[in-house]
């Protein structure tokens, strides 16, 4: 077991190596070379506290890692690199704020504390080691038979103490900020009872866009102008950019799609000249996801998949099955009889080796061709297309590029009109824009607003007329009528929901609105004054009443708790934060610092490593 678990030990290095660079930068007064001061300089401070280009470059690797390896084999695009850069600044102002406030509240962990907290309450991600486990479940006392061992190195100690260290007195802290939330008995049997009491309703609709004509309703310059001048963001204006657009799209081509199916073929022959199933899952190509699929229901998988699966006999390798996904072989290696055991060979859609070279080849000369030339006369040159879009400073998009947040900055930062930009990339494509026209953020005039203004009140008005028109249906039915016959004598329909809770959406009423919400305070057969709701008037007559079980929640009570106090808390701690940082001296100089020319700096700022 030793063995296995200094094999394991890899996953502390993931674990603790923010916390532990943490420790020796904010805490020891140490560098990342583990001496006293700071060598390589400072990208910015918070409340005075410097920050360390090293730990900001080592949290920055450490998320760069994680988004690669999420994404493999897609490279990280430049805005996602841009992405990353910025959340590991959050992240390193996170923590030395948290580290000051540790500080300002006298919070520490006593030498008791951590070796408690290492006895016996592991990391998580130990509780899941199979070095750990007995029948499936954590086994403490391997655990602890670990720890006394003579085989576990000082620095697998360093890094468990470094852990605790930055962990124990981080969740004092956080303790105390969320000390004071609390749900009583009653306010998790409200919680409960808002997802499970349920009911059915009749519903009129009297849809007042269509019953109230627009000549029934008149709107007066002097309501415009109050509207306008009582709804000022609604008429406010981000900064707004006109470029022109290079798209080079990354999907695969059809020649791409067509070489995959190919290789799905070749592989496919290579098993049945005899090459083992397991030594072709590791051939290039073949896509990430491959392998034992276990037993699955024909509904569990892409239909075109589970109609050659499940017509496949047993020990068959099928021909290449296409999905969205791409070609697969299948593999049937048991049956029942609603369900099959397989496993697979994906090939994905992806461009070959040739086609992507290509793409590259292509965006670079895109690039240098932009360096002298307008948008317009590159793309010429490369026979590209050249698109208009409009980006804001609130919503950054363009048509086959995506979210293009790295093409906004450059927009309205960097750009002057005529300027035209790098290529930048997303996941979708590569782009290159060129500046066209700049706006200052402003507001749509009274002129130009008046429009849309007059709608909006005149739907509103509408709205009071249906609701007139309501409240004399409701005070004929609660004299006597019946909802359905006036409502056909008015050309109106009942029509049912449910059954349903207060916090589902129903079809035709909404979600989390008035109009879901009368049917709970009223008794069967009674029906709701009129109810506004999404631009509609509603009449609710309540017909089924289906009430919470108590018995449940007396199972359920603490498990909803749990769930309530931690979205409370998660609530609370981001407020808090985020307090912190309105009122924190915050200096960000990574532009300054990172772009520097490295000749004028006393010393060279390194690189990211890839």
């Amino acid at each position: 077991m030793m063995r296995q678990m200094r094999e394991n030990t890899k996953w502390i290095m993931l674990v603790t190596a923010l916390a532990f660079v943490g420790l020796m930068v904010f805490q020891w007064g140490m560098d990342i070379t583990g001496q006293s001061g700071l060598s390589i300089g400072e990208i910015g401070s918070v409340n005075g506290t410097p920050v360390p280009y090293e730990a900001w470059n080592n949290t920055y690797q450490s998320l760069f890692n994680q988004v690669q390896l999420s994404q493999d084999p897609d490279p990280v695009t430049s805005q996602q690199t841009r992405d990353i850069e910025d959340a590991a600044w959050d992240e390193i102002v996170n923590q030395l704020l948290i580290q000051q406030e540790l500080e300002r509240r006298g919070i520490v962990v006593t030498d008791e504390e951590l070796l408690a907290a290492a006895r016996f309450n592991p990391p998580p991600e130990l509780r899941t080691n199979p070095a750990f486990l007995t029948d499936g479940f954590f086994d403490i006392q391997k655990y602890q038979a670990y720890l006394a061992s003579p085989t576990v190195d000082d620095l697998t100690l360093l890094q468990l103490e470094a852990y605790y260290r930055s962990v124990i007195p981080q969740n004092k802290l956080m303790r105390q900020v969320t000390a004071d939330i609390y749900f009583t008995d009653a306010a998790v049997w409200r919680e409960y009872q808002d997802r499970n009491e349920k009911i059915s309703v009749g519903y009129v609709a009297l849809n007042p866009a269509q019953r109230v004509d627009d000549s029934a309703v008149t709107v007066t310059s002097d309501e415009v102008r109050e509207y306008y001048d009582d709804h000022e963001d609604e008429f406010a204006l981000p900064a707004q950019a006109t470029v022109r657009a290079v798209i080079l799209d990354k999907t695969p081509t059809p020649e791409d799609t067509l070489a995959m199916g190919t290789l799905a073929a070749e592989l496919r022959q290579e098993i049945i000249d005899g090459a083992d199933f397991e030594d072709v899952l590791g051939r290039p190509g073949v896509g990430t996801g491959s392998g034992d699929l276990g037993w699955f229901t024909r509904d569990l998988m892409p239909e075109e998949f589970s109609d050659v699966a499940f017509a496949a006999a047993v020990g068959e390798l099928t021909e290449p099955v296409r999905t969205t996904f791409g070609y697969h072989l299948i593999e049937v290696q048991d049956e029942a009889e609603d369900s099959v055991q397989a496993r697979h060979i994906l090939i994905p859609f992806v461009r070959t080796e040739e086609s992507e070279l290509g793409l590259y080849t292509l965006a670079d000369s895109l690039e240098a061709l932009g360096e002298s030339r307008t948008i317009a006369e590159a793309a010429s040159t490369l026979t590209l297309a050249v698109e208009t879009a409009f980006l804001s400073t609130d919503f950054a998009f363009v048509a086959g590029a995506g979210q293009v947040g790295e093409g906004a900055d450059w927009a309205f930062e960097e750009a002057l009109v005529g300027d035209v930009s790098p290529v930048l990339e997303t996941r979708q494509a590569f782009y290159m824009l060129e500046l066209v026209e700049l706006r200052e953020a402003g507001a749509i005039s009274l002129a130009d607003a008046t429009g849309s203004i007059e709608q909006t009140v005149k739907a509103a008005k509408k709205v009071e007329r249906a609701q007139e028109e309501g409240e004399e249906i409701v005070a004929q039915v609660r004299g006597g009528a019946d909802l359905a016959a006036i409502a056909e004598e008015k050309g109106l329909e009942v029509q049912m929901a449910g059954p349903y809770a207060r916090v589902d959406f129903v079809p035709g009423m909404g979600q989390l609105n008035a109009a879901v919400g009368a049917g709970f305070g009223l008794n069967i057969e009674d029906v709701s004054s009129p109810v506004a709701a999404n631009n509609n008037v509603f009449i609710i007559e309540l017909t089924e009443y289906f009430g919470p079980d108590s018995t449940a929640f007396v199972v359920e009570r603490l498990p909803l708790r749990d769930e309530m106090l931690g979205l409370a808390q998660q609530t609370r701690l981001q407020e808090w934060l985020q307090g912190l940082r309105d009122v924190a001296r915050i200096i960000d100089q990574r532009d300054e610092v990172l772009n520097a020319d490295p000749a004028d700096a006393q010393q060279p700022i390194g690189g990211f490593g890839f």
